[in-house]
């Protein structure tokens, strides 16, 4: 589908020089001289490559739209990472360069969406918030509650997280893995 440059909205994948690419940040721009454009900041999902890109409103790009299908995440092998489709139950394996940091995320049987286009995946997007153990942090010190400071935590995925004070080990609380950031204690 073809849209005009200045439609670009940052998540948009778009076809640009061969290859696929997401628009990460957008920006309008109207010089003094000329016309006005959008500054876009593209990101290639397949390699990782960044490129600001101008498009006029007078340009069009092509627009792609990725097929999304759920996934259930089953287990690790020598760095590749193999779901199941919840659908079919075909299963397919990915490469940790394609999940990234967030490897450390997946848990058994957890939900993802996998991202394809013309059949081929590329990416991974894990829920926002999953719930982890914490297995190690500073014991809580009288008194050090009245502020509002936070203290280290790991994981048993084996990541570090920033928690309250009135977490304690063998607490389970709900991570933001987007921000890999501390949401609540889990219920």
């Amino acid at each position: 589908m073809k849209i005009d440059g200045n439609n670009i909205r940052p998540g948009n994948v778009i076809e640009h020089q061969g290859g696929l690419w997401v628009a990460v940040k957008t920006q309008h721009t109207q010089p003094g001289k000329g016309g006005a454009y959008l500054q876009v900041e593209l990101k290639n999902l397949r390699d990782g490559r960044k490129l600001n890109e101008r498009f006029r409103s007078s340009e069009k790009v092509e627009q792609v739209r990725l097929e999304q299908k759920n996934h259930s995440y089953l287990f690790e092998n020598a760095g590749m990472y193999t779901f199941m489709d919840l659908e079919t139950y075909e299963q397919i394996e990915l490469s940790a360069e394609m999940i990234g940091d967030r490897t450390v995320f997946l848990q058994d049987g957890m939900e993802v969406v996998i991202e394809s286009h013309e059949g081929s995946p590329i990416g991974v997007n894990l829920p926002q918030n999953a719930i982890y153990e914490v297995v190690d942090t500073e014991p809580v010190v009288k008194g050090q509650t009245a502020t509002s400071s936070n203290k280290p935590a790991i994981l048993d995925n084996g990541s570090r997280v920033m928690v309250p004070p009135f977490v304690g080990s063998g607490d389970r609380i709900v991570v933001n893995i987007v921000e890999c950031s501390y949401v609540e204690r889990a219920k």
